[in-house]
């Protein structure tokens, strides 16, 4: 079989290897992207609820987390979010901000990878699905891959392979392997902005509350959110949640303040002074879901009128609704996580190209390396920052 030669290969056809093709492909580069999944841009057809939260534009440094701090820097700020809504207003995508500068399609997140798709057609890059990586080599004259669909040879090699998270949609740490291959070091990589579990007495007394829904401020390691979270079966999910996860692991202290923005002490005191002859559980309805509200009077409050609560209770009480002590026993993984935490050290690839510093002409961009973002279209604003940072270079 003859060989497919290229100036660019790129592994993986998500946000950030997309975004990188179209960009080297209209510096007149001739590149190939491949992917061993059946379609392109799995992660961005799910995200957003299938409405894709593309951007942030508040996206700065601070709302990523890595080893290296200040490596995504330069990328961030030679691509910005008003960057990539250029390219959506230009394509007709219609979209509308959430909440908290998070941007999504009015229609669907479809349009998001068609105008990519697009864009890597007007620049002349070709995608291939279904195109499984056998091996890599690197020769004096460039890469060498072989693939289900043929050897390739390019110049330039860029892994955009993504993380472990949500492996039904293909994800693999076939990235990993490639970077280790080549004297890259891999930080340890867990599950991030996923759900916490619960187990045992924090378990028994709010499984049957699932669906409850509330905001919330979660507080670990000195990082507070503050945003919803939902009762789930096994655990607790939803924004403020997914957030913290990110922070926490196990054996870290979880606290939930369940009054965000008041003080529960005054308002206790409020309550005993107004309303002394109504029930804890009663006024505690009033603000918080009625089923949480009786649970907690249940197990962990005086459940009894506000007015035989005395001093000592009342700061007690006040104490456990401002800084609810939740035990979480692990998360539920890759298998549901938004990204996955760790990677490529990014020490040794350079933060204005993405260059390895151990083997010319090899790139990372995106969740493949040791950079994740926050909940609410950081991480999409980092793939497409990464990749086109890349793409102005291979």
């Amino acid at each position: 079989m003859s060989t497919i030669r290229c100036d660019v290969l790129v592994i993986g056809a998500g946000a950030a290897g997309l975004m990188c093709a179209l960009t080297a492909g209209r510096r007149g580069r001739m590149v190939q992207v491949i992917d061993h999944a059946n379609k392109v841009g799995k992660k961005i057809l799910m995200s957003g609820g299938g409405r894709c939260n593309f951007t942030n534009t508040g996206t700065s440094p601070a709302n990523f987390l890595s080893a290296n701090p200040h490596f995504c820097k330069s990328a961030l700020a030679r691509y910005t979010p008003w960057d990539f809504i250029d390219m959506v207003e230009r394509h007709g995508i219609a979209y509308h901000e959430k909440e908290l500068g998070q941007l999504f399609c009015d229609i669907s997140s479809k349009q998001i990878v068609r105008m990519l798709v697009d864009e890597c057609t007007a620049a002349g890059a070709q995608i291939r699905t279904d195109c499984a990586v056998e091996k890599v080599e690197r020769g004096a004259d460039g890469f060498h891959v072989q693939t289900a669909q043929g050897r390739f040879h390019a110049a330039s090699l860029v892994v955009a392979t993504g993380g472990l998270s949500i492996p039904s949609l293909g994800a693999t740490g076939f990235g990993y392997e490639l970077a280790r291959q080549f004297g890259h070091e891999v930080l340890p990589t867990r599950a991030g902005l996923v759900p916490l579990t619960l187990s045992g007495k924090h378990q028994e007394r709010f499984h049957d509350l699932s669906g409850v829904a509330l905001p919330i401020a979660a507080r670990c390691n000195d990082v507070e959110f503050r945003n919803s979270m939902l009762i789930t079966h096994r655990g607790i999910s939803g924004p403020a949640i997914l957030q913290i996860s990110s922070f926490w692991q196990p054996g870290d202290d979880l606290r939930l303040d369940l009054l965000p923005g008041q003080d529960a002490e005054d308002w206790l005191r409020t309550m005993k002074r107004d309303r002394g002859a109504a029930e804890l559980r009663t006024v505690l309805s009033e603000v918080l879901p009625r089923r949480l509200a009786l649970r907690l009077c249940e197990h962990w409050l005086p459940d009894r009128p506000v007015r035989q609560i005395d001093e000592r209770e009342l700061r007690q009480a006040a104490a456990l609704l401002q800084e609810f002590p939740l035990v979480a026993s692990g998360t539920e993984g890759y298998r549901t996580a938004e990204v996955t935490l760790g990677g490529v050290d990014t020490r040794k690839v350079s933060s204005s190209t993405f260059e390895s510093q151990l083997v010319p002409g090899l790139h990372f961009v995106g969740e493949v390396l040791d950079v994740t973002g926050w909940l609410g279209g950081y991480n999409f604003q980092w793939a497409w920052a990464s990749g086109h940072a890349a793409g102005q270079v291979v």
